[in-house]
């Protein structure tokens, strides 16, 4: 089973028992306020998590989606996903439930998904696409060292309306960089 360990956390792959945990999570109201009614139904996340568990068995692989859990409790408390795609590339995404959500718990994922993308998978640019009336979401972005790459102006019609959507991204020598500046900043 893949797993990446961060200090609080542990992100892995999905087992059948997370069914129940990722149904409460995409049940939430507040969840569902960025994705369509059909993405939140309970037989679309039980469909979402098999799908994950058969993503996680392809070789090679290119699909990361993980059930994030508290280091010490297997219960998940969200899902964080790195998406490999053709010429050194690759899309981020995460949602953790409502109780958790400022917690930092996202952007301590957002972090172990972008350091392994760059150091393991030698990734060129990570990115995120997120409507851009999703702040916790663009604020994520930017915590986890995304810069803003473009807006694209009502492309996205659903929940009866037209959406902005917002890109953020980082290559790796920008991650390089930053990562050069936390090491100076603490003396080592």
């Amino acid at each position: 089973m893949f797993r990446i360990e961060t200090k609080r956390l542990l992100l892995r792959d999905f087992i059948p028992a997370d069914t129940d945990g990722y149904v409460a999570l995409s049940a939430d109201a507040k969840y569902q306020r960025f994705y369509t009614e059909l993405d939140c139904s309970t037989a679309r996340a039980v469909q979402l998590v098999e799908l994950f568990i058969q993503q996680a068995r392809v070789r090679p692989r290119t699909v990361y989606q993980l059930a994030i859990t508290l280091k010490g409790n297997d219960s998940i408390i969200g899902t964080c996903g790195l998406r490999v795609e053709p010429y050194q590339q690759a899309s981020l995404g995460c949602g953790l439930a409502r109780e958790k959500q400022v917690s930092g718990y996202a952007q301590e994922s957002m972090h172990a998904l972008v350091e392994f993308g760059f150091k393991h998978l030698n990734l060129h640019r990570v990115y995120m696409q997120t409507l851009s009336e999703n702040a916790a979401a663009i604020a994520l972005g930017k915590k986890s060292g995304l810069r803003c790459e473009a807006e694209f102006i009502d492309n996205q019609y659903f929940k009866s309306q037209w959406w902005n959507t917002s890109i953020m991204a980082m290559l790796k020598s920008e991650w390089q960089e930053q990562k050069q500046n936390r090491t100076d900043s603490i003396g080592l």
